[in-house]
């Protein structure tokens, strides 16, 4: 869709006609959309929002603003989910690829890393939304849980977002842009989603022998 130029601009006239608010609710539901059901393409509209920035067709304060919103509020659902369902539910399926084991060791681990790996949460695609939920599952502080996802959104949102400004004249080079950047994601999420997988398999077969 977004790689379509006629498309793109069609989508975009039809929705400015609207008025330009319209556009910015859309930014918010796309990031509120991206981590409850992933892998919808949130970042291509973070990466779009700084193209129309470019063309001085949204403004970049209330652009940034609802990618935040949307962001942080979706994350703060998953983990809110986690912390008051997702233990007990976890515990009592024992999933293999999340066992009562892990759960225990994402205790651990957000106890001794979370400020790190949440700050940085944003920088690994595909995994986002399995972290908010290990957050809140291992019982995280909520106001630390905010703060260190608020820091990662803007340090991301304004990486994607002056990458999308600076090399934006046109729109053939969003549309270069954003293949691009899906060249380069997609792969590196099948092969971590690959390597987990191999990793719990590995250990399951490790403790029945």
């Amino acid at each position: 869709m977004f790689e379509n130029l006629d498309t793109i601009n069609q989508w975009l006239d039809i929705l400015f006609s609207y008025g330009t608010i319209w556009v910015y609710v859309v930014i918010f539901a796309a990031c509120f959309i991206e981590n409850i059901f992933p892998p919808f393409p949130g970042d291509t509209f973070i990466i779009a929002s700084g193209a129309l920035v470019a063309l001085e067709r949204l403004d970049l304060y209330f652009a940034f603003i609802s990618v935040l919103l949307g962001g942080i509020f979706s994350v703060m659902v998953i983990y809110y989910f986690g912390k008051n369902k997702g233990y007990e539910f976890f515990k009592k399926k024992n999933y293999k690829i999340y066992t009562e084991e892990d759960i225990g060791k994402s205790q651990v681990y957000f106890q001794k890393y979370g400020a790190l790996i949440l700050i940085f949460s944003r920088f690994f695609v595909g995994f986002r939304s399995a972290l908010a939920l290990a957050a809140g599952v291992g019982q995280y502080q909520a106001g630390k849980m905010f703060l260190y996802t608020l820091i990662s959104y803007i340090l991301f949102t304004s990486l994607l977002m002056y990458a999308a400004i600076a090399f934006v004249e046109n729109y053939d080079n969003l549309a270069v842009l954003i293949k691009t950047y899906n060249w380069i994601v997609l792969p590196l999420l099948i092969i971590g989603l690959v390597l987990y997988i191999i990793s719990k398999l590995k250990t399951q077969k490790d403790i029945q022998e």
